[in-house]
């Protein structure tokens, strides 16, 4: 196992000078995090480590400590085992509200190149859900990709394609069927050497089945769903970073119960193209498309021409990130003071 073939590249070899003087420390990549104890492969293999106290007590929040995907410098000394000093900047990262935390950000997956947001077409179907998931992944700075799962339970597929289809826009939306094997091909085609990707979605619709596929072998335990919900066991509980045998690296995350935004910034623009274009005809230019007259997006709604759930959704979206904004005023005003 290489850093190469761990996706080390030239620019992250230039944010390692600090280090690379420093007698005892390596790069590595984080491969395995769970309660704060990390696996981290290194080039010349994998080692367990903990995080460093004054790494700790630099860091100004949690999403600055090491992430699965993460690449770190890891000074190993026989004395102290494997220690992670250092976090080097990330090229992209998948983050969102930590759970409990009004004002906590959490990072999921980091230096990811394309995240796969997976979604059951049995119970687990729901297309609110999918445009969180695709307003995140879009933000993360990495390429969404859908994947549509279990087709066969779909009551109707054809209308299912469609409506994600046309919610996703450019986004490329491919069917698979994880458990015969069918279509994950597909998922090959965006996968390579040095690259990475990560699964996102619900617990139960097929992401541990759909890396033991590309393995080649049961890497990753699994269980039947529920078929009263449609809804797994949380089989997998922690984030792990696994190599594939044809080249590239997959992250696979546990089922998200919580799927708070943490920040949106372009990406809503980007999810919800059709209404933002719509926007700049209203006659208020700070319209919020509630209660003002002469919106143009209420009258597209009224007109068929944009489902009354998006309009819901998309505000719904917009409480919530300036809920967040408040909050996250507050704890800066807090912390100043």
């Amino acid at each position: 196992m290489t850093l190469a073939e761990l996706g080390w590249n030239d620019t992250f070899a230039a944010a390692y000078e600090p280090w690379q003087s420093k007698a005892h420390v390596h790069p590595g990549r984080v491969g395995i995090e769970f309660n704060q104890n990390f696996r981290v492969y290194v080039e010349d293999g994998e080692v367990d480590a903990v995080i460093a106290g004054r790494l700790k007590h630099r860091a100004g929040s949690r999403a600055e400590l090491p992430a699965v995907g993460d690449w770190v410098a890891v000074r190993q000394r026989p004395e102290d085992g494997a220690v992670i000093v250092g976090v080097l900047p990330r090229r992209t990262a998948f983050t969102r509200r930590a759970a409990g935390e009004p004002t906590g950000e959490q990072v999921v997956a980091a230096n990811v190149d394309v995240v796969f947001v997976v979604m059951g077409l049995d119970r687990d179907y729901n297309p609110r859900r999918l445009e969180r998931y695709l307003l995140m992944a879009r933000e993360s700075g990495a390429a969404p990709v859908v994947l549509l799962t279990k087709p066969d339970l779909s009551p109707d597929l054809s209308a299912h394609i469609r409506d994600v289809t046309t919610l996703a826009g450019d986004i490329v939306v491919h069917v698979v069927n994880p458990k015969s094997g069918e279509g994950l091909e597909q998922l090959r085609a965006h996968l390579g050497a040095g690259r990475t990707a990560a699964l996102l979605g619900s617990s139960g619709v097929g992401k541990s089945t759909i890396i033991n596929r590309l393995v080649g072998s049961d890497v990753q335990r699994t269980r039947e769903v529920r078929a009263s919900d449609s809804r797994g066991r949380h089989t997998t509980t922690h984030r792990e970073l696994v190599m594939l045998p044809g080249g590239g690296l997959i992250i696979d995350t546990p089922g998200m119960r919580e799927l708070q935004l943490w920040d949106a910034g372009d990406a809503v623009r980007e999810t919800f193209d059709e209404i933002e274009a719509l926007a700049g005809q209203c006659h208020f230019t700070n319209c919020r498309h509630r209660d003002e007259p002469r919106c143009a997006v209420k009258a597209a709604v009224a007109e068929g021409k944009v489902p009354a759930e998006r309009l819901d959704s998309y505000v719904k979206l917009q409480d919530e990130l300036a809920t967040l904004a408040r909050q996250q005023e507050e704890r800066e005003r807090k912390t100043r003071r």
